[in-house]
This record gives structure tokens, sequence and C-alpha cells, in this order.
């Protein structure tokens, strides 16, 4: 991509953006920078008319400072109380005024540079999600134990929630505006397995759901640890199905939904 093209996104502000790219952070001043100056320069490389949001989530170490420096116009961020990463995504996902909403991890352990084959998969899909567990992804630096955990949880998701999903977690998940909202809106958990819930809610209202393959690079730093977080996973689980057997997802429309199929890159 031209100097000019960043330039051009960073200096002239987009009034109604086609794309939304949605970052959120808690205390990542040592990661965003590099992360956001990536997204700039690729994004604008392939497309004009695009938003970046920063849904921060109450950090407390110069994340925020760090970003406002920047001084790009359609650069956006949010303020809000600690609340979960889930709950920084969905206020992320609301905010956003583009046709296409991504939201990608602020460490960027998949790369930016797998948007085009997302947006390229959203003509067939309501919801394009990157995978670690399907064929062709290649998953970089992780270590043995949280492997190992991770396909005991991925194993635990299908039998338990029913999901035909091989990746729930991956920070990288591209929407068509429509099935943001509704998920967002039937949304209830703010943390970390919110992705499990849009999941399940995506099953249930029969959205159409394809599985990429991605690079991913387990980045130092990464915030996740692997036996507090699996048991919050396996808590949110149940915490799902609760919620399922309570009504809480009795808003479902699922007489107007698209049809659901979840396709990996393998079919």
């Amino acid at each position: 991509m031209s100097y000019q093209k960043f330039k051009k996104w960073r200096d002239h502000p987009k009034k109604r953006p086609s794309l939304s790219i949605i970052v959120p952070t808690y205390n990542e001043l040592v990661r965003i920078l590099p992360t956001l100056g990536s997204i700039a320069v690729v994004v604008s490389g392939i497309e004009d008319n695009w938003e970046l949001i920063v849904s921060d989530d109450g950090s407390s170490d110069g994340t925020l400072e760090a970003i406002e420096n920047l001084k790009w116009v359609n650069l956006r961020i949010l303020r809000h109380a600690n609340t979960g990463k889930g709950g920084a995504v969905r206020r992320g996902m609301t905010a956003a005024r583009g046709q296409y909403l991504l939201f990608t991890d602020a460490d960027n352990s998949t790369p930016i540079e797998e948007l085009p084959r997302f947006l390229e998969a959203l003509h067939k899909a309501d919801m394009v999600i990157g995978s670690r567990a399907v064929t062709g992804a290649n998953e970089k630096n992780k270590s043995l134990i949280r492997s190992f955990g991770s396909r005991v949880l991925r194993g635990l998701t299908q039998m338990v929630l029913g999901l035909p999903i091989r990746d729930t977690q991956c920070g990288f998940k591209l929407l068509r505006r429509h099935t943001a909202l509704k998920l967002c809106a039937l949304q209830r958990i703010e943390g970390f397995s919110f992705d499990l819930e849009w999941l399940y809610l995506a099953k249930r209202l029969q959205c159409r759901v394809l599985e990429l393959p991605v690079g991913w690079f387990d980045a130092p730093g990464s915030k996740v640890q692997g036996l507090r977080d699996g048991l919050r996973f396996l808590q949110d689980m149940g915490r799902i199905l609760h919620n399922d057997a309570l009504g809480l997802y009795r808003r479902l429309e699922v007489s107007h939904a698209p049809r659901y199929h979840q396709r990996s890159a393998a079919e």
C-alpha cells in the first residue's frame, strides 16, 4: 500500500464507512500501537471506506493516552469501566457504522492480512470466524499444555452445546451488521467466553457460519491463563444452557433468520 492511501484515510473522515474494525483493549500499552499501525497500513491498502474502533475496557496503564496521541480522524475510542472482553466487543459492535464488522484481538495474534479472504467468504455467510483447528490453519508458539487444554475444551463444546464449530475462541471474527446486532442484543456473557455464546445463538438463529483456517501466533504477554480461563469456559457453558432453560434467549427470531450452516475451508 502507498503512504498516500494511509494518509488520506488518516486525515479525511468517513461519513458512512462500509467496514468497521473493532479492537477490544484492556491495559495494552505495550502492544496496541504496533497492532493499530499494522491494521491501518494493511486495511488502507485494500479498502478506502472504513473505520477503526478501539473499545477500551477500563485500561489504567496509559493505553488510552497513547491511542489518543495518534489523532487519526477515522479512529474512534470507546471508554468504559471494566466489564470483560465480551462487553468491550459488544459495545464496539453496537457503536460501529459499517455494514461489515470485524473484531480482532489487540495482540494481533491473527494478522490483519487475513482480512481479504474473510471479506470474500462473507458473500456466502452471515459470519466468518477464524479457526486454529481446521485444515490449513497454522498455529505457532503455543505450549503443549495450552494446546492439549484447547483440544479438550473444543471437544466438550461440541458434546455439551452441540456446536459444529472446531474453534470458538479465535479472536478474529467478521459479521454482517444485522447478524452482529442480533447477537449483541441477545448476549448475556460479558467475559472471555462471549464467543461461545455468540456461536450458540448463531446456531439457534440458523445463521450461516463459515470457519476459515488462519495463521496464529501466541503473542508474548497474553492475558489468557489456561487453568483460570478453562474453568471460566466450563462455567460459561453451564450458564448458556441455564440462560436458555430460563428463556433468556426467547427473542430469537428463527422464522425470519437466515439458514445456519457451519462450514470449514476443507469442504
